[in-house]
């Protein structure tokens, strides 16, 4: 199997499992939200620790630390990452998988948004116009809910801003994971042992299961991570472009198929108009990476 290939397969991979996670968090009930993101950063950082000492990027993963600027952008990637993990597993054990599909189908342009407020990008015609749908549809979708869609709107900007520390911070996959669980690790674990001791925890007393998956919550963090970092050495940034809205697609279907969720007329309004932003911007990006490499081609011809 070529790489090309074999990284289409880690990246779909990678996605799929992102996708499934509606499925998982309710199985760790009765453990609330707050519980089950304390385990997930705990047991990440645990298994995260041996995957580092067996692939041996200890000397990596110090590196990091020592460098005070990275540890300021992977200080601020971990606080993103957890307000994400903490408010996608909140929404999808209270009956919002819909809007949780919602905060990833429009992380995309929200990453674009970014790129102009804080690296002050110049955007394209069609980008203004895709961000322009965006901001409607949050209007139709907020009058729709009779509330900001505020799950959606967290979860794509602590998303948005986790990306972009990790691009700052310039680290692989499993060592930033291994610098940001590690730095939420303290408070998680005394989070932990304070509802312990207050009888509020359901880790221990409901049974083995119970015990079991919330252990491998860790397991199933740092999976599909270790598949997209395999992904993302293997093929195009347009591909891993294309992959992403596989993950946000199934939580959709998840949402509207397994889970029952409402669909109102206004609410598949907010929705088309993303998926038209998307679909725009996605043409768009693709036509441009060909004229620039039609452009680069050309250059090195003459």
């Amino acid at each position: 199997m070529d790489e090309s290939r074999r990284g289409l397969l880690l990246g779909v991979g990678a996605y799929l499992c992102w996708g499934l996670f509606p499925l998982y968090w309710p199985l760790l009930e009765p453990a609330g939200a707050d519980e089950v993101l304390a385990h997930r950063i705990v047991w990440s950082l645990v298994f995260v620790a041996v995957l580092v000492s067996v692939t041996g990027r200890w000397r990596t993963t110090r590196a990091a630390v020592r460098d005070r600027r990275r540890v300021v952008y992977l200080a601020v990637g971990s606080v993103a990452v957890a307000v994400n993990w903490g408010m996608f597993i909140w929404a999808v054990n209270n009956g919002h998988v819909i809007e949780t599909s919602l905060g990833y189908f429009i992380n995309p342009l929200v990453t674009i948004l970014m790129g102009v407020v804080v690296l002050g990008e110049r955007l394209r015609a069609v980008q203004w116009s895709a961000l322009s749908l965006a901001v409607l549809a949050v209007a139709v979708l907020a009058i729709d809910y009779g509330r900001p869609p505020y799950i959606a709107l967290v979860l794509a900007f602590s998303f948005g801003t986790y990306g972009l520390m990790k691009k700052r911070a310039n680290i692989g996959a499993l060592e930033g994971l291994a610098v940001e669980t590690a730095a939420l690790a303290p408070l998680a674990v005394t989070y932990l042992a304070v509802s312990e001791a207050g009888g509020d925890t359901a880790f221990g007393h409901e049974g083995w299961l119970n015990i079991l998956l919330l252990a491998a919550t860790g397991v199933v963090t740092a999976i599909p991570l270790l598949l997209f970092g395999g992904a993302a050495t293997r093929v195009s940034l347009t591909t891993v472009g294309l992959l992403q809205y596989i993950t946000p697609i199934m939580q959709f279907l998840l949402g509207l198929i397994v889970f029952g969720e409402d669909m109102t007329s206004a609410r598949w309004l907010g929705f088309v108009l993303v998926w038209v932003a998307l679909s725009a911007i996605t043409v768009e990006a693709v036509a441009n990476r060909r004229r620039v490499l039609s452009r680069a081609a050309e250059d090195i011809a003459c």
